[in-house]
């Protein structure tokens, strides 16, 4: 719960500390004196959108912390623990306004953004506020209501969950059930493209073994000759290199006797004519091996002229024709197992739709028996609220398959009867804005009683109520307060009268500057602000005894 709440320097207020404790408490105050300003104070520390302009005038900075106790709040224990923010069981939240640059949050001293702010706020304070009727008008604020007093989450997050997947099964199914005519096109062209390279017969290496062979035999002549040349000029010849070297290695022979230093020398020249007697040999050998063969060489040609055509066919080079064909081959495999995919995907997406279906149906089921149960609560609630006779309904709705969203298969419709014998409506057309407050507060402490949420606050939600009601009003939220902390904003008296704690918000001025302060009322000021609130600015004795009266067993 709230167990403090600290504001500097945001509107009209200067500087307020206030300690709150457990049960129902009123915030009362004349008009304009900022009694909203501690809400919006609230608000900010649970992540409502900051604005420099609600910095007192004059400062350059707010900052508003709100202390809270989450010995009992599993929810916000467990989300701050999965944060890492958690500190024992107190949860202090600060939040600072500059002028100029952005807000900043903080989450028991640690840096937090807003949006973990808003999300750790929902685990803490529930904010009704004065126009909440408002936004009961729309369809989903009623199916998100509903939703919520059903405590249906986890029935709504998996029915989402299994809606996206269905959906993806779904749009991957109809994107290749769409292809499915070009991929037989596809699947007849690259057929044709593999038949047409198969015959090809082209091997791994062939092209470069057919680009040598063609080279050495469209120059086979000059190969010839000039092999033949060297021969002689090795061997062969007079004289040739390998008779020269032999009357060298003689020669050295003789000086070698002289001088032994040239044996080195002729040992060098003996090797050198092994080698050319070597290489004469090879060459021999290969003029051989050499035979004039123009078919041959035209049969090669035609056989790299082809490759070549069949490349430009395809706008590649022809040594990539193999990575070409092996790329075709896998395409064609992929594409020919498609169907078989498609099948399978069609199959899951079957029985996905099933489970979704299955998952929808039991929120409706659920929706429907929360909808008969929230129905009697507020049609009794607005008895008390004196619409005697007055039904409320929640009627929902089960459409088709065909119609199903993320938000499962129904649609939610609050339905009214405001006086006995008139029709139920839909409670957007109740003409009277008293009534609609009125049932707006009925489903507000209806579904309240049911949240988890250990801290309730009421901002005028009591607006064109007064009377007996009003006083059955206040009843309805001190009940609240028996279990939750309940923190009403509030210009009437019969509610101000039934709060566990009373504060007065109070404005003041000194030196041309307006100040906002609110104090702890003890019994004697209590009666004065209850009769304030019932005599207007003049108290007499008698409203001071009605005010005493109305407070009775409550002080």
């Amino acid at each position: 719960m709230l167990t403090q709440i600290t504001v500097q320097d945001l509107v009209i207020v200067s500087r307020l500390e206030l300690e709150l404790a457990a049960g129902m408490t009123a915030l009362t105050g004349e008009t304009g004196a900022g009694k909203s300003i501690l809400i919006d104070a609230l608000g900010l520390t649970l992540g409502d959108k900051a604005d420099a302009s609600l910095i007192r005038s004059g400062c350059e900075r707010a900052e508003i912390s709100a202390g809270f106790d989450v010995t009992n709040n599993a929810a916000a224990q467990a989300w701050l623990a999965e944060q890492a923010l958690e500190d024992d069981h107190d949860c202090l939240i600060r939040r600072v306004l500059v002028r100029s640059g952005r807000a900043r949050a903080y989450i028991n001293g640690r840096a937090v953004s807003s949006t973990q702010l808003r999300e750790l706020g929902e685990r803490l304070v529930d904010i009704h506020g004065q126009h909440a009727h408002q936004s009961l008008l729309r369809a989903t604020a009623q199916r998100s209501l509903l939703d919520g007093y059903a405590d249906h989450q986890p029935l709504t997050a998996e029915v989402a969950a299994r809606y996206r997947h269905y959906r993806e099964l779904d749009q991957r199914w109809k994107t290749l059930e769409a292809a499915r005519t070009e991929r037989e096109e596809r699947l007849e062209l690259l057929r044709f493209q593999l038949e047409e390279l198969a015959a090809l017969e082209l091997g791994e290496h062939e092209l470069d073994e057919l680009d040598a062979e063609q080279r050495r035999l469209a120059n086979q002549g000059e190969l010839q000759a000039t092999a033949a040349t060297l021969v002689d000029l090795l061997y062969e010849g007079e004289p040739s290199l390998r008779d020269s070297l032999g009357r060298a290695s003689a020669d050295l022979n003789s000086l070698s006797a002289i001088d032994p230093s040239l044996s080195e020398t002729r040992e060098l020249i003996d090797g050198a004519t092994v080698q050319i007697e070597e290489a004469a040999a090879n060459l021999r050998h290969y003029l051989d091996g050499l035979e004039m063969d123009p078919a041959r060489l035209g049969v090669v040609e035609q056989r790299i002229g082809r490759i070549h055509d069949l490349a430009r066919k395809y706008r590649i080079k022809p040594e990539q024709l193999i990575t070409f064909t092996a790329e075709r081959h896998d395409e064609l495999e992929r594409l020919e197992q498609a169907d078989q995919s498609l099948d399978a995907l069609a199959a899951e997406r079957t029985q996905a739709r099933e489970v979704l279906l299955e998952c929808a149906e039991a929120l409706s089921a659920s929706r429907l028996e929360a909808a008969a149960r929230l129905s009697a609560t507020v049609s009794a609630a607005m008895q008390d609220l004196g619409m005697t006779g007055g039904r409320f309904q929640v009627e929902v709705s089960t459409g088709s398959a065909e119609l199903i969203s993320t938000q499962g298969l129904d649609s939610i419709a609050f339905l009214v009867s405001a006086n006995p014998g008139q029709p139920l409506q839909p409670l957007a057309k109740v003409a009277s804005g008293g009534e609609l407050s009125r049932i707006s507060l009925a489903i507000q402490v209806a579904t309240a009683e049911i949240g988890g949420i250990p801290t309730l606050v009421f901002d005028e939600v009591d607006v064109g109520i007064g009377g007996g009601v009003a006083e059955i009003v206040g009843r309805l939220l001190r009940r609240l307060g028996e279990n939750r902390q309940v923190l009403c904003v509030t210009h009437l008296a019969q509610v101000a009268a039934q709060a566990h704690q009373h504060l007065r918000v109070k404005k003041s001025a000194r030196e041309e500057q307006t100040f906002t302060e609110i104090s702890v009322l003890d019994t004697e000021q209590r009666i004065d602000e209850v009769a304030r609130m019932l005599g207007g600015t003049e108290i007499t004795e008698t409203t001071k005894a009605h005010a005493a009266e109305m407070l009775g067993s409550k002080l």
